[in-house]
């Protein structure tokens, strides 16, 4: 089957992600990550390239995150595929008001209750009592 997005990297691109993965103290790990990725998955003409699953496996990630950042690569160029995609809205607002606090309570309150071996109650940390 062949790839849904082909990424051939310039000289220059190639010498950029290299020039990334070398100084991995001063990359953050997202980006440190995507780098490596390209380089690997990288079609050029002296370039074999990895195949997807083979580059996810190495990189400890999923096969989806892979073919995502082709994908960006391909479509948005190399700055878009590095960066992180940027919020559309903003996270939304915890309230802790006086509802979550009686929900914690009743679970709190589970927690506390004696061991019985009739009715066992399983834990959140799933740790044996």
């Amino acid at each position: 089957m062949a790839p849904r997005y082909r990424v051939t990297l310039t000289a220059e691109e190639r010498a950029e992600l290299k020039a990334l993965t070398r100084a991995a103290t001063k990359t953050t790990g997202k980006r440190f990550l995507f780098a490596r990725a390209l380089l690997l998955c990288d079609r050029g003409p002296e370039r074999p390239g990895w195949t997807v699953a083979r580059v996810a496996e190495a990189l400890g990630v999923s096969v989806r995150t892979i073919e995502r950042l082709k994908r960006r690569f391909v479509e948005q160029g190399l700055e878009a595929a590095l960066e992180r995609k940027r919020r559309v809205r903003p996270p939304r607002k915890v309230i802790f008001d006086g509802v979550f606090e009686a929900r914690l309570e009743d679970v709190l309150e589970v927690y506390a209750r004696p061991y019985d071996p009739h009715r066992p109650v399983v834990c959140m940390d799933e740790t044996n009592k």
